[in-house]
Formats: C-alpha cells, sequence, structure tokens
C-alpha cells in the first residue's frame, strides 16, 4: 500500500503553551488543514462543494498524543479516508515528526451535509466521485 496524502506544517512558537509544547487544540488545525488540503488535491475547492450544496462535517474526533511538539519541529500531517457502508467514513490521521515518531493519531468520523436540507448526504462516495479529480486520494 502506499503512502497516505501528507502535508508538511512547521510548529510556530505562538502556537505553544506554557510548558512549551504545541497546545492541543491546534492539533485539530494541523488535521483540517491536511483534509482541505487533500480535497484542493484531488480537485474539490471548497467553492466546488458549496456549488454543489454540500459540505464535509465532523461528527466524532478523537486525538491520542503520543509526542509532544515543540517550536519549530516540522511535522507532516497524514490523511487516509476509510469506507463503510451508510452516511459517514472516518479519516484517519497522523501527526509524524520529522524523524518518523508519531506524535499524534487522529480519528474523525465524517459526512457529507446537505446544505439546504440540512441532513447528511446518503453515500457521500458518489459525490467524491462526481466531483475528485484524483480518486484514488479518497481511498476509491
Amino acid at each position: 500500500m502506499s503512502e497516505p496524502f501528507s502535508v508538511r506544517v512547521s510548529v510556530r512558537g505562538y502556537e505553544t503553551d506554557t510548558q512549551g509544547h504545541l497546545n492541543q487544540s491546534v492539533y485539530l488545525n494541523y488535521a483540517e488543514h491536511a483534509r482541505w488540503s487533500l480535497l484542493q488535491a484531488a480537485g474539490i475547492g471548497q467553492a466546488r462543494l458549496v456549488a454543489r450544496g454540500v459540505g464535509p462535517v465532523a461528527l466524532e474526533t478523537t486525538i491520542r498524543y503520543e509526542r509532544e511538539l515543540l517550536a519549530g519541529d516540522e511535522v507532516d500531517v497524514t490523511c487516509a479516508f476509510e469506507w463503510g457502508g451508510g452516511k459517514t467514513f472516518r479519516i484517519l490521521q497522523e501527526i509524524r515528526k520529522a524523524d518518523g515518531t508519531v506524535a499524534a493519531r487522529i480519528s474523525a468520523v465524517v459526512g457529507l451535509l446537505d446544505l439546504k436540507e440540512r441532513k447528511l448526504l446518503t453515500d457521500p462516495r458518489e459525490v467524491f466521485k462526481q466531483l475528485a479529480t484524483d480518486l484514488a486520494l479518497f481511498g476509491l
């Protein structure tokens, strides 16, 4: 299996807390940045989703912190889709230090929301199949 999609992020000093390590809420920002970067790489910008009348929604997010990150650290944030049946899917992510050490693991349950009806779409895979220029990024 090939490596999952990833983006490089530099930990900035203002993102750290009084202990000198990355504030816990910033891990979510890094994960979200990687998700939107994957969508963009697959040819699906935010405007395209809105024009289609849909938007991604996070329903549950779990973060397991494994190693601290400090200002100046370079990290790679991965992003891989895991499909089941139904309205939701998982996005599995890792935040890895430059040496490959996993600093955090993130698992999110996600769906695609119909922006008019305010309900989850029955089959989000079909929307991605219709909009994406690179289905491999979605594991499809």
